[in-house]
């Protein structure tokens, strides 16, 4: 850059966001509760401020609240609010909406959840730096918070800040991370530990700790595998294909034959026999619904994408990548890339009046910025790179390095099987692969439920993850 350029490069603007809070008392299911929402300001090694970063605080009112347990929550995106989680699972309020189904128009309402956990243990609900109401401070752009690692340590000083600034540091600690939230949870679970905060458990929801297992790229050919039962699954739901028996049994058929038959097919490449190719792809149209022709013709590799646009057949309707239950229009029935996600489409409009409602009448707290739920600014121009690793990002060691420093450390992995963007085999092989003795192998506990990437929707799941929760929180501590 010359010095002309330089001298025409505009200046960062300083800008200052003071910290600021409001509260309000409510009661739901198990007696009143405080609602905190405010934000704290992070700083840098200088000591000037960095980031302010926005929560919501739900602390259910006892004479003991430092004994209680707190869990810290977020989703994923990255570029999600936590929005998600706060309003669909885990707090004391429920957006009311219909499973499968388009969001009713607005006004859209939130009714008491009973299957949150506040019962369990206090909530905090973080927004990362670029999402919900969080933002940088001074000349610091919020882009530079928007990598693996500085978004673990920016979630890891909030933590340490809110513990200190409202007296918890003796509670029982939980991380709950919903599907890039998983990933920052396990890196998070080792940053903390490092630095003398062991937590009690963590919460993996839609599992991605490791990229390698739901990311197909040339040479990478695991996630092929790992989608098969998803495929199958859906295949049976939508009625393209009728499994001869129960669909856990249909699954379990899926798994053999991906891990059995389908990995070992894959691994040949062109070596393969086309008498053995032919096969496989018939093998492979069974399970899916789609034709073995054109399975055969993309050498047996199946895009979820492409099944998500042909499953119903190649026309105007695909089937959600969140959730594969939901049915929507196909804008671009010949285009390569799924034009618009139905399972994501249909909650979005309520979610976002819900939150903006709750947090500014309900409970106080003006902004004039806009409530980022989803932004994906941060979200493409997330930095993917790690130190010290080559290829896909991968936080799975990191929970193996806190399980071993931490033994008494439980951990819970849910994971819906109608899910095409976090597949749960893919979750189930991640965990397989933790590299852990018997012993602490037994500190986590996988579960499965009849819907999709965010299976809170479905109101049985919920209820059935309530009970998981439940379970979970009970061992842990």
């Amino acid at each position: 850059m010359s010095e002309s350029d330089k001298s025409e490069t505009p200046e960062r603007v300083e800008v200052e966001r003071p910290e600021r809070s409001a509260s309000e008392q409510l009661t739901g299911p198990w007696g009143p509760y405080t609602v905190t929402a405010g934000t704290l300001n992070l700083r840098g090694k200088d000591g000037k401020e960095r980031a302010s970063v926005f929560s919501v605080a739900y602390v259910l009112d006892t004479d003991s609240p430092r004994q209680r347990p707190v869990t810290f929550c977020f989703n994923g995106g990255p570029g999600s609010s936590a929005v998600w989680l706060q309003f669909g699972a885990l707090g004391p309020k429920r957006v009311e909406i219909p499973d499968i189904a388009s969001a009713p128009p607005p006004p859209n309402h939130l009714v008491d959840n009973l299957e949150g956990i506040l019962d369990l243990t206090d909530l905090v609900f973080i927004d990362p730096v670029g999402t919900g109401f969080s933002r940088a401070v001074g000349k610091v752009e919020d882009k530079e918070f928007h990598s693996v690692k500085e978004d673990v340590e920016s979630i890891g000083e909030f933590i340490q800040r809110w513990c200190s600034r409202n007296g918890r540091w003796t509670s029982p600690k939980f991380l709950a991370g919903e599907s890039y939230g998983t990933t920052r949870s396990g890196g998070l679970a080792l940053y903390l530990q490092d630095r003398g905060i062991a937590l009690s458990g963590v919460v993996l929801i839609s599992l991605a700790l490791n990229f390698q297992t739901f990311v197909a790229e040339p040479g990478n050919d695991l996630p092929h595998l790992l989608y098969l039962p998803s495929f199958a699954a859906l295949a049976a739901y939508h009625g393209v294909v009728q499994p001869p028996g129960s669909l856990e049994a249909w699954l379990a058929e899926a798994r053999t034959y991906a891990l059995e038959v389908y990995a070992p097919a894959l691994l040949q490449g062109s070596a393969l026999s086309g008498a053995r190719r032919s096969e496989v792809a018939a093998r492979l149209a069974a399970y899916t619904g789609l034709p073995a022709e054109e399975i055969e013709r993309r050498g047996l590799r199946i895009p979820y994408l492409w099944f998500a646009r042909t499953l119903l057949g190649r026309g105007s309707q695909t089937i959600g990548r969140l959730d594969g239950r939901y049915v929507g229009p196909d804008l671009d029935p010949h285009g390569q890339q799924l034009q618009r996600d139905p399972s994501y489409d249909a909650p979005l409009s309520a979610y976002t009046s819900a939150v903006n409602d709750f947090l500014r009448r309900e409970i106080g707290f003006e902004s004039e910025d806009l409530y980022e739920v989803l932004s994906m600014d941060v979200n493409q121009g997330w930095r993917w790179g790690t130190e010290g690793r080559l290829g896909f990002v991968n936080t799975t060691e990191d929970l193996r390095k806190a399980l071993v420093a931490n033994p008494h450390l439980e951990v819970y992995v849910g994971s819906g099987v109608y899910d095409l963007a976090t597949p749960f085999f893919a979750a189930e092989y991640t965990i397989a692969h933790l590299g852990v003795d018997p012993e602490l192998a037994a500190n986590v506990t996988v579960c499965d439920y009849p819907a999709g990437h965010m299976m809170y929707f479905h109101e049985p799941s919920r209820k059935k993850l309530r009970a998981d929760l439940a379970a979970f929180y009970a061992r842990a501590l």
